[in-house]
C-alpha cells in the first residue's frame, strides 16, 4: 500500500507539473513564472526553498548527535537568509526586473564579474541539489524495503523531478510547491501528534531533550575558536545563501514588489517554525525505541526518523510521513535544479550568443536543465558526504565570492568593478588557501573569505573608477522589460 501510494504521488506530481507547463509561453514564464504569483503561492515557494531533505533528515539527525549547537546554520541561518532577502534585497532587485541574479552583477559590474559570480553560484548548487537527490534515493530505498537500492532510487527520483521541471519551469515549481507545502504542514503536524502521544506527550520529549543537554549549547564557549566557529556556521547559510538563484527566482516571481517582500519574510518565518517539527519527531525515538536510536547512531543517523516511522506507526501515518518527505525533497529539488540551469543559459551562454530568439533561448534553458540534472545525479552517486554536510558546504563559495559584491552593489554608492574584482579574488583565494592548508584552524576558511572579500571591496571602492554600466543601462533595462 505504501509503495502504491508513492507511485501514485509521484505520478500526480508529474501531472500537475505538466499541467502548469501550459502557462509557459516565453523565457520569462519559464524562469520567473511571468512575475505573476500571488502572496500565498509566493510564501509556499519561499518556504519550500529550504524545507527539503536536510530539514527533515539532516537537521533532525544532527540535533540528535550534537544538540541545538549543531544546527546553528540550518534552520537559524537559513531562516535568517530568507528574512533578510525580504527586508533588504527583494524590493531593490524586484524593481530592476532581472531574469537571474547574475544579471545584477552584469549591470552593476560588467560581463567579467557576471561570469565569475555565476560560475561560483552554479558550483554551489552541486552540493545543494545533490543532497536532495541523495535523499530521494534514501526514501525510495526505505519505502521499498530495500527492493530499490539508494543508487537506483536517486536515478528514479532525479528523473521524476527532471520531467516536470523540464517542461514547466518556474510555473511547475510554483504550483507543485503550493501543493507540497500543504502536504508537508498537514502531514508533519499529524505525525507529530501521533508520535508525541506514543512518547507520553510533547512535554515528556522536550524534558528528555533538555535533561540530555540538547538545548544547553546554543551559544558557544567564550573562547576564540568556539565563537568564530559559531559565527561561521551562522553566516555561511545566513549570508552565503542570499546571492542564490533559487531564492531570487522565487521572490522575483511575485506579482509585485510588496508581495515579493512579504512572501520572503513570511516564508522564512514559517520555515524556522516548521523546521523543528522533524527535530521533535526524530528525538521522540529516544523514548519510543532507544535501541533503534543506538543502532542507527552507530551506522547512519539520517536513517533514524524513516526507520522510526516504518517500525512504530501504522500504514496511514507512514503514507503521511513519506508523502510529506517526498513533497519537501521534490519542492526543493525542482527549484534548485532550475536555478543553476537558468544562470548557465542566461549569464554564460547567452552572452556569447546575443542574437538568440526567445524561442531558441527557451530551448537552451530546457537543454541546460537536462544537462545539469545528469551532472547532479552523478555527483550524488559519487559523494560520501552526509545530506547536512552537502548543504552546509554548498554556500561557502558564495559567502566568499558573491555576497559582498551583492550587498555593496545594492547599498554602497562607491561599489565598482575594481572593488568587486578584488572582493572575489581575495575572498575566494583566502577561503581556498585556508580550506587546503588549515581547514580545522582557529579561523574558519569561509569566514576568512568573507573578511577579505569586504577588504577587497573597500579598497577597490576607494581607489577604482566608478563603473557606469549599471547607472547608464538601468533605465533602458526598465523600459525594455516594460
Amino acid at each position: 500500500m505504501l509503495i502504491g501510494f508513492v507511485i501514485v504521488y509521484l505520478a500526480i506530481t508529474i501531472a500537475i507539473g505538466l499541467y502548469a507547463a501550459r502557462r509557459v509561453h516565453n523565457a520569462t514564464d519559464y524562469v520567473v513564472a511571468g512575475r505573476s504569483l500571488p502572496l500565498y503561492i509566493t510564501v509556499a515557494t519561499v518556504f519550500a526553498t529550504w524545507f527539503g531533505s536536510e530539514t527533515v533528515l539532516g537537521i533532525s539527525s544532527t540535533f540528535l548527535e550534537e544538540g541545538i549547537g549543531g544546527i546553528i546554520s540550518d534552520p537559524f541561518g537559513a531562516a535568517m537568509c530568507l528574512i533578510l532577502v525580504g527586508l533588504l534585497f527583494a524590493g531593490p532587485l524586484y524593481r530592476m526586473k532581472l531574469l537571474t541574479i547574475g544579471d545584477f552583477y552584469r549591470r552593476k559590474y560588467g560581463r567579467t564579474i557576471e561570469v565569475l559570480v555565476s560560475i561560483a553560484i552554479m558550483i554551489s548548487y552541486l552540493g545543494w541539489v545533490g543532497a536532495q537527490i541523495a535523499a530521494l534515493g534514501i526514501v525510495l530505498n526505505v519505502v521499498t524495503g530495500g527492493m530499490l537500492s539508494p543508487e537506483t532510487g536517486m536515478m528514479i527520483g532525479g528523473g521524476v523531478v527532471l520531467i516536470y521541471t523540464l517542461f514547466g519551469g518556474m510555473w511547475s515549481v510554483a504550483i507543485t510547491d503550493f501543493m507540497q507545502m500543504i502536504m508537508i504542514t498537514i502531514g508533519m503536524l499529524i505525525i507529530g501528534y501521533f508520535l508525541s502521544t506514543k512518547a507520553g506527550g510533547v512535554g515528556v520529549v522536550i524534558s528528555h531533550a533538555a535533561d540530555a543537554g540538547k538545548f544547553s549549547n546554543f551559544f558557544p564557549e567564550l573562547t576564540l575558536p568556539a565563537m568564530l566557529g559559531f559565527l561561521a556556521a551562522w553566516v555561511t547559510m545566513g549570508f552565503g545563501s542570499i546571492p542564490q538563484q533559487d531564492v531570487f527566482q522565487r521572490v522575483m516571481s511575485a506579482k509585485d514588489e510588496k508581495t515579493a517582500v512579504r512572501g520572503s519574510v513570511l516564508g522564512g518565518s514559517l520555515y524556522l517554525l516548521f523546521a523543528f517539527v522533524p527535530v521533535f519527531l526524530a528525538y521522540s525515538a529516544f523514548i519510543i525505541d532507544p535501541g533503534l536510536v543506538e543502532k542507527w547512531l552507530a551506522e547512519d543517523s539520517q536513517m533514524i526518523l524513516p526507520n522510526l516511522i516504518m517500525t512504530h506507526t501504522p500504514v496511514l501515518v507512514q503514507i503521511m510521513f513519506f508523502g510529506a518527505l517526498l513533497s519537501a525533497i521534490m519542492s526543493t529539488a525542482s527549484g534548485t535544479l532550475l536555478a543553476p540551469s537558468a544562470m548557465f543559459a542566461e549569464n554564460i551562454v547567452k552572452g556569447t550568443m546575443p542574437h538568440l530568439t526567445d524561442r531558441q533561448f527557451l530551448l537552451l534553458l530546457r537543454c541546460t536543465v537536462v544537462g545539469f540534472a545528469g551532472l547532479v545525479v552523478f555527483y550524488a552517486l559519487k559523494s560520501d558526504l552526509s545530506i547536512f554536510a552537502m548543504v552546509e558546504n554548498a554556500y561557502k563559495v558564495t559567502l566568499a565570492g558573491a555576497f559582498v559584491p551583492l550587498l555593496a552593489g545594492v547599498y554602497w554608492k562607491r561599489a565598482n568593478t575594481a572593488g568587486a574584482t578584488l572582493s572575489i579574488i581575495l575572498g575566494v583565494g583566502s577561503w581556498l588557501f585556508l580550506e587546503f592548508t588549515a581547514p580545522e584552524g582557529v579561523m574558519p576558511p569561509q569566514l576568512a573569505g568573507l573578511f577579505f572579500a569586504l577588504i577587497g571591496m573597500a579598497i577597490g571602492g576607494f581607489v577604482g573608477r566608478q563603473h557606469g554600466e549599471y547607472h547608464h543601462h538601468d533605465g533602458n533595462a526598465h523600459q525594455a522589460a516594460e
